[in-house]
Formats: C-alpha cells, structure tokens, sequence
C-alpha cells in the first residue's frame, strides 16, 4: 500500500479540501489499470486483439481515444508476446494518449516533441502522421535517450530525427520554425503516484517552484521556435497550480500566444482561475485538468497555445554544418544500392523513391523523402537503419527495415515453420536445420505473416541478423 506523504497530503487538502484529499488516496491504494494503443486500421487493430485473446489476454476498446484499450485481464503478458516485441501495440496511459490528441499533427506539419523519452507521445504523433511529414524528438538526458531510440526503432518510425539538447535551448537552434510543438514537461508528478510511489518520497512544495521554473523556458523556447500561427500544447501528469495554471498565466502575460479552446476525449474540468484569495487570468478556463480516478488513468494538465505574433529571436548557437546529408535515391552515390535492394528483395522501386538515403561508414540508413533539416550534425541520429554492406559491396537489409517494408517484400522470404526456428532466431543464433536454403545470401523471415527481420543463408545453415537491442529475456509464443 502507498503512503502518501505528509507534504503531498497537506498541499492537496490545501489546495483542493478534504473530499478531494481523500478521493486521492483511495485512488492512489487502489489497483493501476494498464492501457495500450494499437496503431493501424481497424482491422489491423482487430487482428492484435484476436491474437491477444490466445495469450489469455484481453483488451476493452476505450470510446472516443482513437487506437486506445484498457487492459481487462493479462497484466502479468501483455509486455512479453511478440506482438509487444514487434511494436504492433504500445503500452502507455490514457492519459499520455491525450495531449497529442489534442497537438493533431498531420504529414504536411514540422512538428517536435520537445521532452520525448522514453518515446510513448512521440511514437503517437509519428503514427498520426502517418509516419510522414518531418518529426523532431528532443531529449536532453543521454540515459533516457537509449529508451526513446528503443521505442523509435520497435515501432519503425521512419519521419523522426532525434535531438539531444535541453529543450529550453532549442529555440537558439530554431526560430520561427515549427508548425506543432508538444512539450510534455518535467513535472512534480502528483499525477502519477499511484504507479510511481517513489514519488511520495521527494515532493516537496520545493520541487515545485524549480520545476515551474524550468517549465516556463521550455514554453518561452518553443513559443520563440514556433511560426506565427503554430499550435503548442504544454502538458503535465502533475496536480500543482505552480506547475500548471501559474505557469501559464506567466506565458499570457509577456509572449504572444493565445489559449485556445479545447475538448478533451475524456472527462475533464476547465483550468482554476482563483487560488486562495487571488483571481488568475479568466482565459485560463480554457485548460483543462483530469483528474485520476474519473477515468481510471493518471492526473493530466492540458493547455493549447496559438502563436499569435513574433517574438524576439534567440541568440543562435554555433553549430558546424554536418558533412553527411540524405540524399534521393537516384543520386548517384545512392542509386545502385537503392536499386539492387529492389531487385533482390522484390521490392518495387516506386516504394523506394518515397525515401532518402544516407551513408555512415558502411552503413545505410534512410527516412521519409518529406522529412528536412538543414544541418545534420545537431541530430543524434535520424531515420531508420537500412541495413549494411557485406563483402560483396551489396546491401543486407536490417531488420527494422525489414519490419517497416514487410508489405512490399515479395523475394528472399523465410516462412518459419516452428516456434522453435523462431526461438533460434530472436536468441541470435544459427538454424542449423536450414542448410538447404537457396540462393545463399541475404534473406529476411516471416512468422504467421509479421515480417521478423534480417538472415543470411550459408552452407551451415540460417543465420540470425536480429539485432541485439531487440533481443528479451522473455518472450510468449
């Protein structure tokens, strides 16, 4: 059972009164409901739950959230089928799904996630995008960094280049520049103790006013980084009014942004407008805040700001102009490689020319053709890896790019025929049985029809090319 600290109790019962303090720590002792979100079509959507039901595991569909489930039965599974391990659905809160609901980025949109680890919200816009359209994701923590590129890679985001700079800065990179902006700030977490209980142990009222602090520069830097017109939405999982309404009421009254109005696919209560005696500017009755236990998710703050006119521009930061660049396929470092891909892997070549390409030593990596920059060399990676040069100076395609064109693969296919040869596979190992496999050479498997990833077919049988980060401790079949 959690308990709450003396410092949590007190603010709440403060701050919102004894029925409230005491809805929160029943909520917060009671069991947490697990969701996930199931990109695709319908019928993609239908498929997953079907074969979730095999596993003893079964999702409810959660009305007006569009791909969002919440988890009736399975909890101990639903991270370890292959399903999870091949990015077909996501775990993460309802309430995370919310915020780039309301952003509603599309493909024709420059939009960044400025705070995105461990990757929930940012793989959500690359999916509402359509995997299209340029994403930027921003994370400033190199440990948290490894978790974001994990989820980039699992859920073959091919529209995203990934940012390592602390977000208040990234306005010294870009000006006037962006069309969406979501910034899911660092927060206290006063909305998440009922699954983080670490929580209970460090708040303070202290933490709020560094962290409110920090929250009004990423909302200055992405104002200042936004074009005129362009939508911002800042979120938080915390309940603070320092963290929330005071910070955006400091943001009306010296930048020019405008709340806008907002309808939430859950319930939700408009933004506070008076805190103890003091009245807060009325438009902040445009926010919205939702509270844990009316949806059985976490405690979220949602605002949604319009650019309204330009502000000044950051000082610039110093850069060098990156050496490398992606390049169309018919470039003429590019399109032997580009082609023999195609002809190898039955791939037809009008798949291709919807991407860029780019050489790193002896390595291939490549992105939507839409997505731009104009300097490499402040991007710690972008894009996916195609795959690598073997000895004889052709492509092996990776298994994230066997994974994000498996509908457009037609040549070089392995069906395994046992879980057992798939089992080998994942582990990184050699099936010995498969020795007879012909032509040698590069190949890519396939179970119950979910491309897996990348092999190589030799006189000692099928080797695996599954990727070591993907590799698990467990997986269910």
């Amino acid at each position: 059972m959690i308990e709450l600290s003396e410092n949590i109790s007190n603010y709440i019962q403060n701050v919102f009164g004894d029925e409230f303090l005491a809805k929160y720590k029943a909520y917060v002792e009671s069991d947490y409901i697990q969701y996930v979100r199931i990109p695709g079509t319908v019928n993609e959507q239908n498929n997953i739950l079907d074969r979730l039901v095999k596993y003893g595991i079964e999702l409810s569909n959660v009305e007006n959230v569009p791909n969002a489930y919440s988890l009736i039965s399975g909890s101990d599974k639903i991270g370890k089928t292959l399903e999870h391990a091949l990015g077909k659905y996501y775990i993460q809160s309802l309430s995370s799904m919310i915020p780039p609901f309301i952003l509603n980025p599309t493909d024709a949109d420059t939009a960044i996630d400025m705070c995105a680890a461990p990757g929930s919200k940012a793989t959500q816009l690359s999916e509402m995008m359509g995997n299209a359209g340029t994403l930027y994701v921003n994370e400033p923590s190199i440990g948290r960094t490894k978790s974001l590129a994990h989820n980039l890679d699992k859920l073959n985001v091919l529209n995203a280049g990934m940012l390592t700079s602390k977000g208040e800065l990234i306005s010294k990179y870009f000006d006037n520049y962006f069309d969406k902006i979501l910034i899911d700030a660092p927060c206290t977490g006063l909305g998440i103790v009922q699954k983080k209980q670490e929580v209970s142990n460090w708040w303070s009222e202290d933490h709020t006013a560094i962290l409110s602090d920090l929250q009004f520069k990423l909302l200055v830097s992405g104002i200042k980084s936004a074009k005129i017109g362009a939508e911002i939405v800042y979120s938080t999982c915390t309940l603070t009014l320092e963290e929330n309404e005071l910070v955006v009421e400091r943001i009306l009254d010296k930048y020019p942004v405008e709340l806008m109005d907002i309808e939430l696919p859950v319930k939700s209560h408009p933004g506070i407008t008076k805190y103890g005696e003091r009245n807060l500017n009325p438009e902040l009755a445009k926010t919205r805040r939702i509270i844990p236990w009316e949806i059985n998710s976490e405690g979220f703050f949602i605002a949604k700001f319009k650019k309204i006119s330009e502000t000044e521009p950051s000082v610039k930061m110093d850069v060098r102009q990156a050496e490398l660049e992606f390049l169309s396929w018919n470039h003429k470092t590019i399109k032997e490689y580009v082609e023999n891909i195609a002809d190898w892997y039955g791939i037809d070549i009008e798949i291709l020319k919807a991407y860029k390409f780019l050489f790193k030593s002896n390595e291939m990596q490549f992105i939507k053709s839409e997505w731009h920059s104009d300097n490499l060399s402040i991007f710690a990676r972008a894009g996916l890896k195609l795959g690598k040069l073997d000895k004889h100076n052709n492509i092996v395609l990776h298994t994230l790019a066997a994974q994000a064109l498996q509908k457009h693969i037609t040549k070089n296919v392995i069906e395994f025929a046992s879980k057992d040869e798939l089992k080998i596979y994942l582990n990184g190992g050699t099936i010995k049985t498969m020795t007879e496999v012909e032509p040698k050479g590069r190949k890519v498997v396939s179970f119950n029809g979910d491309m897996i990833g990348g092999a190589i077919a030799t006189k000692d049988g099928l080797k695996s090319q599954f990727p070591r980060a993907l590799r698990t401790a467990e997986i269910l079949f």
